[in-house]
């Protein structure tokens, strides 16, 4: 998959994100970051499964496969570091909520409990987007 001319890779895997400055929707402004998220990972080598998988306890925003481990991703955004990184919005309980979440869409797809996981991150500052992974685990 190619990428829109609004993309640009850095030699670092950072890539520069168009910003819609559209009416402040916090849901459409999730699903636009969540898509770029999508697309920035499939081109390196994830293979998306599901977006916005919702239950009645929680959400997560992606998950897929990469190098034989199902990923479950949060994306979370911020237009500056003013109100602190992205990635510090994912809290213990934001992890618990993820996990018990993750434990449901494994039951429901057929996945065995052996299967290998990983809960990454990806952070997007302003036009800017980072992967960190296996940014927490079970404990």
């Amino acid at each position: 998959m190619l990428l829109p001319t609004q993309y640009k890779v850095s030699e670092k895997e950072m890539w520069v994100v168009k910003i819609n400055k559209g009416n402040g929707n916090k849901r459409t402004l999730g699903n636009e970051k969540e898509a770029v998220a999508a697309q920035y990972l499939s081109e390196i080598g994830y293979r998306i499964l599901t977006r916005n998988f919702y239950t009645r306890t929680g959400e997560i925003d992606l998950v897929a496969q990469e190098d034989g481990y199902l990923v479950f991703i949060e994306v979370k955004y911020r237009k500056n570091c003013g109100s602190g990184y992205p990635e510090e919005a994912v809290t213990p309980a934001k992890q618990r909520t993820i996990i018990q979440t993750a434990r449901y869409y494994m039951l429901t797809n057929g996945y065995p409990e052996t299967m290998p996981c990983r809960f990454d991150v990806v952070a997007i500052t302003g036009k800017k987007i980072r992967l960190i992974k296996n940014a927490f685990g079970v404990a």
